[in-house]
């Protein structure tokens, strides 16, 4: 069997615990590069998608970084990946990804590097369909015989099919008796949606009679529609096979034929147009999954078919041509060109085995050499044993069991333990009148045969023993040098250690002559965790080429705006201020409920004749409870809440980094972005950071930023609020990026458009306890807040305290 396995031209493993399925992969030009080679795109059910295009240095070799374009963790598990036209005004292809309950369409692009591994590539979502049904697969094609576009059809889990004409839904219909979905494939050449029902049956359904045919807004069908008056769902023509199929593929012999490829449970056939059988074959094993292609031979289909045997059959018609063994058991397979390479085969396992390989053999040119018959001496061979023998004695005791290295190590460590207890014991924090800790002093020597540079010691003992002190750092190590520190061991608890060893450990770095391309790579799953490590990155290295004279080095930043990814945290952040919102008047309303029930039941019990309750007192410990709940969910909106405004101020301070190693700002300029950006230190429900961001941002697009004389009339009169949402925010941040991307630069001088002085009134209205009790809010709207802070010679405005509230 190993002369006719599939010859492996290049794999990986995808993810780690992740499933796969048949609608997971496909091939396809989805970055439009124009060149013919196909790039393999794999979706899996953990919401992860992955874009490959392979090109090993010899075949066999294992997936190198750059062959990985794209990975994207789309979260919503991923049914079905396709390449098409799905995007009006446009024949460029496009990315369709089907979720359970949602389908989004991607275009791809590729962004041309510096150096071989730096193109970047990245996935814009077009547009997104929610869908009311469960998805199970779709397909597309030009229904209808539209040109120059692609049109898309989902199966929902209970037989209904959704028509998308690109960025709209068409219609939807219900398959006629339908329990359970099948494979669905679309024919071209005779314009038909095929399937295969719970019924065992292979059905066509004409698309021009499921465009006209009554709409499916319910599963029942009319009395109307019984009696035989308005348009019914018809089948075009069905052939029972008598068993469930895998699969259906279309594949045209020419221009005036096609033929219908259904795989079944155990066999697999070819039918013609109008449902006639063409040929069938009988499997001899289970099969997982199947591809039928176009022949080299005219008037004839190859098929490739994989079982659970870990075996792929190469099928002309019914004659099979070829038998190869996988390393897996193949859940989809494809044909493609890749690298130049066409006839590729791509098999994925339902584990995410990911494998290109080719049809071939290896033969075997080895043969065995004669063997020459001669009659064997036992004496000699005695004599010789023992001579060997004796060598490997003599070799074992003149260099022991391991092979002395002739290169000598960096650094030797050795320590010494102290036979007896200190003197005077090192053990701090003894209490009073208690018995004193004994210690032990441990030397720890270490030697150096080159010059290192901050070498640090780090020394661990098992507890309860405690160290006086375990790490001792040195900056700088001269050749053949010896150091030796000291520390003491003692117990601290009144229970005895697992053990009396301890390790002692040495980590340093040794100078080299040339300083070789820095390049580092900050990942992480959350947008705001990126912050700290990039600022102390940029810290470190600007301190590291300070030190070392040089004085050009400056760092830059050549992407795009992470805008997307910093919008959805000032989305969550927005949502939970909203929704405090709501809880606080909630509580509030609830509050005066309770204090009304409480009335009636004091005027009642105070009554000489006291009416019955009527279940006052079970309304109050209702609302009682209701008042705790709310409460409890304000507090824990707060902290949510807080937890959010930490995350964004984060994530602020890195768009400010990355704005100003983009377009190379001052210091100046940053202080600028930071006034602007983070106004506060914290928000609240009066008071928020949108509001007050976008009033800063508004500055300067009104000032320094503004494109013509008309965007330098300031406006700023009415009070800081609330907004209803955060669509005006977010484009204004992406305005202020646009602006500075076109040569627009900050500054506060008084040559800037703006008036010298600028005053905003505003107040924040309290929410009154209850109309019902008689309070009222009054508020001096003739206050103002005003500026008390200057930055430059050109006045902010800033918000006081609140003022002027009575009640």
């Amino acid at each position: 069997m190993s002369l006719f396995k599939a010859r492996d031209w290049w794999s990986t493993i995808l993810g780690e615990k992740e499933e796969f399925d048949q609608g997971c992969l496909c091939l396809g030009d989805v970055d439009n590069t124009g060149s013919g080679q196909d790039k393999i795109i794999v979706g899996s059910f953990m919401g992860y998608l992955r874009i490959f295009n392979p090109h090993p240095v010899k075949t066999g070799d294992a997936a190198q970084a750059e062959d990985l374009l794209l990975e994207m963790h789309l979260r919503d598990p991923i049914l079905q990946v396709e390449v098409g036209k799905f995007v009006s005004g446009t024949e460029m292809l496009h990315l369709a990804v089907l979720h359970s309950r949602k389908l989004c369409v991607y275009s791809v692009s590729g962004t041309l590097g510096n150096v071989e591994h730096g193109n970047q590539y990245q996935i814009k979502l077009m547009y997104e369909h929610h869908l009311q049904r469960t998805a199970c697969n779709m397909t597309y094609g030009s229904f209808g015989g539209v040109k120059g576009r692609d049109l898309i059809c989902i199966q929902s889990m209970d037989g209904m099919l959704m028509v998308f004409e690109q960025e709209s839904y068409a219609f939807g219909r219900f398959l006629p008796g339908s329990l359970l979905p099948g494979p669905l494939a679309y024919s071209s050449r005779t314009d038909s949606f095929i399937t295969v029902s719970s019924c065992r049956q292979v059905e066509s359904y004409k698309y021009q009679v499921l465009a006209f045919a009554t709409d499916a807004d319910k599963r029942q069908e009319t009395e109307q529609q019984k009696l035989g008056s308005g348009k019914r769902l018809v089948v075009d023509w069905t052939l029972n096979i008598g068993e469930q199929a895998l699969d259906i593929r279309i594949v045209s012999f020419n221009q005036s034929a096609s033929s219908v490829f259904v795989l079944g449970e155990r066999n697999f056939f070819c039918l013609k147009d109008n449902g006639q059988i063409r040929f069938m074959k009988k499997l001899d094993c289970s099969p997982s999954c199947f591809l039928p292609y176009c022949s080299v031979s005219e008037g004839t289909i190859n098929t490739l078919i994989g079982n659970h045997n870990n075996m792929l059959h190469i099928y002309q018609d019914v004659t099979l041509k070829w038998v190869t063994q996988l390393p897996h058991i193949p859940v989809a397979v494809r044909v493609g060109c890749l690298h130049d390479l066409k006839g590729v085969i791509i098999t994925l396992s339902d584990d995410g085995h990911l494998q290109c390989s080719y049809l071939g053999t290896d033969p075997s040119l080895f043969q065995a050499p004669k063997v020459e018959s001669r009659e064997l001496n036992y004496d000699e061979l005695d004599v010789e044993l023992k001579e060997l023998q004796k060598i490997i004695k003599d070799v074992n005791k003149s260099q022991g069991v391991w092979p002395m290295t002739e290169r000598e190590d960096d650094m030797r460590v050795s320590a010494m333990v102290s036979p007896n207890f200190d003197s005077v014991s090192q053990a701090p924090d003894v209490e009073v009148g208690t018995d004193l800790v004994p210690s032990v002093t441990v030397k720890v020597t270490l030697q150096n045969r080159v010059a290192l540079q901050k070498a640090k010691l780090s020394v661990y003992v098992q507890p309860p023993l405690v160290l006086t002190s375990d790490q001792f750092t040195f900056e700088f190590m001269a050749p053949e040098m010896t150091r030796t520190v000291a520390f003491s061991v003692f117990l601290r608890g009144s229970y005895a250690p697992p053990e009396l060893e301890g390790n002692a450990v040495v980590s340093y770095s040794t100078p080299t002559d040339r300083n070789p391309d820095e390049r580092y790579r900050i990942q992480s799953e959350q947008f705001e965790d990126l912050w700290l490590i990039t600022s102390e990155l940029i810290i470190r290295l600007q301190e590291y080429f300070e030190k070392q004279g040089i004085k050009d080095f400056a760092c830059s930043f050549s992407g795009s705006m992470p805008l997307q990814e910093y919008f959805e945290l000032i989305d969550h952040h927005f949502e939970l201020r909203i929704n405090g919102e709501k809880l606080e008047n909630l509580l509030s309303e609830r509050a005066v409920q309770f204090r009304a029930i409480q009335r009636r039941l004091l005027t009642r019990f105070k009554d000489k004749t006291p009416a019955p309750l009527q279940h006052l007192d079970t309304l109050l410990d209702g609302t009682y409870k209701q008042v705790i709940a709310l409460a409890d969910a304000v507090e824990e909106n707060q902290d949510s809440l807080f937890q959010s405004f930490t995350r964004l101020k984060s994530a602020t301070h890195l768009m400010i980094l990355l704005i100003g190693l983009w377009q190379r700002l001052s210091v100046d300029q940053v202080a600028i972005l930071e006034a602007a950006f983070l106004p506060l230190q914290q928000d609240t429900q009066e008071l928020g950071w949108e509001e007050m961001v976008d009033a800063a941002i508004s500055h300067l697009l009104k000032t320094c930023l503004s494109k013509s004389s008309k965007e330098q009339a300031l406006n700023l009169s009415s009070q800081l609020h609330l907004p209803k949402d955060t669509s005006r925010l977010k484009k204004h941040i992406t305005l202020l990026c646009d602006r500075l991307a076109k040569g627009g630069r900050l500054c506060l001088s008084t040559d800037a458009a703006a008036p010298p002085t600028m005053v905003m009134p505003g107040g924040c209205t309290p929410i009154p306890e209850s109309d019902l009790e008689g309070r009222s809010v009054e508020q001096d709207s003739t206050e103002l807040f005003t500026n008390h802070k200057h930055l430059g010679e050109t006045p902010l405005p800033e918000v006081s305290p609140l003022q002027g509230v009575s009640e």
